[in-house]
């Protein structure tokens, strides 16, 4: 049987350039340039630009200036507290505190019927590092609000992560609740969880640790949960045909298997509810969020890079500090 061989000119090509695919691609342009309009990409880009002109002499630009206003308040940033002595109450003038000092200073304020500021002599308790050690103390608060975070989100996350399990839930409904109520404390924000917790609870870090502890448990649930279904087969089959109860096979067929990777996602949340908490704050959730917010509204722009600074450092140790850990558990 002859078989006519075609020529190199008869051969298909692919055609990477079709007119279905010059369709989809005009489509999905227009589609994400309606999103971008939506969510002002274009207005930033557009700003943007005119930022890095005004840069280099080339006209105005508002972000250039907001910018240029940030920086020239927030530096050098804030480590004194200076407080009037007669807002202090039980001063001991003969046990200040370390390093403090009384000195005399001006006191404006502004008389509304009269309509002129008046300036008077007070004297004021200087602590050359009293701002400090506050944000210090707040975020020592905010440190201990992730780990109590953490610890509750632990207790709640275990139980419900093994019965989401489809190997050792008693029931399908079991089975399919535990995940629904995973998926529910997944599904609200800290920070919409912590609004409601300060209705309940007042202001305080309590609102912000159970709005930590609500989240991450069904975060925490499901990793637990699909670690537990990942886990390979053989050992747990090997002690289930010797007659091994559903709990003992979880504790030494599974539990091994799974548990570096549980202390893993532990230590994630756990750095991850320390920096959450740091905003947790803004809406009254405790925290150094609630001095940032007040700084931030008095334009107080020295304190909030005191802040921002004293969180920068924190979280760099503790990130230096979760990978020593992680590398002797592992």
């Amino acid at each position: 049987m002859n078989v006519t061989e075609k020529k190199w000119q008869d051969w298909p090509t692919h055609q990477v350039i079709t007119p279905k695919r010059i369709f989809f691609i005009l489509v999905a342009f227009i589609l994400l340039s309606i999103s971008a309009h939506n969510t002002e990409i274009d207005k930033a880009a557009v700003d943007t630009s005119k930022a890095f002109l005004s840069a280099v002499g080339m006209g105005d630009s508002q972000v250039l200036d907001g910018a240029v206003r940030f920086v020239s308040k927030a530096f050098p940033i804030q480590i004194s507290e200076r407080t009037e002595i007669s807002r202090i109450e039980g001063l001991d003038r003969a046990d200040l505190p370390w390093f403090a000092y009384v000195e005399i200073g001006e006191l404006r304020e502004y008389d509304a019927l009269d309509e002129k500021w008046t300036i008077e002599q007070t004297e004021y308790l200087v602590e050359p590092l009293g701002y400090l050690k506050k944000v210090i103390i707040k975020m020592w608060e905010t440190i201990e609000m992730g780990f109590w975070g953490t610890l509750i989100s632990v207790m709640i996350s275990l139980p419900l992560g093994v019965l989401a399990t489809k190997n050792y839930a008693p029931h399908r409904l079991v089975y399919t609740g535990a995940r629904f109520w995973l998926s529910f404390h997944r599904a609200m924000p800290e920070l919409i969880i912590a609004l409601f917790l300060v209705l309940m609870y007042g202001f305080g870090p309590v609102a912000g640790v159970l709005a930590l502890a609500i989240h991450t448990s069904g975060v925490l649930g499901k990793f637990f949960a699909d670690e537990i279904e990942n886990a390979p087969n053989g050992p747990q089959l090997a002690l289930k045909s010797a007659g091994t109860s559903s709990l003992k096979v979880l504790r030494y067929a599974v539990l091994p298997h799974v548990l570096p990777a549980w202390i893993a996602y532990v230590q994630y949340i756990f750095e991850r509810n320390i920096r959450t908490a740091t905003v947790l704050g803004i809406v009254g959730a405790g925290g150094i969020g609630m001095e940032l917010k007040g700084r931030w509204d008095l334009f107080d722009y020295d304190h909030v890079s005191t802040i921002l600074l004293v969180i920068f450092i924190t979280v760099l140790i503790l990130e230096f500090g979760s990978q020593k850990l992680r590398t002797k558990t592992l």
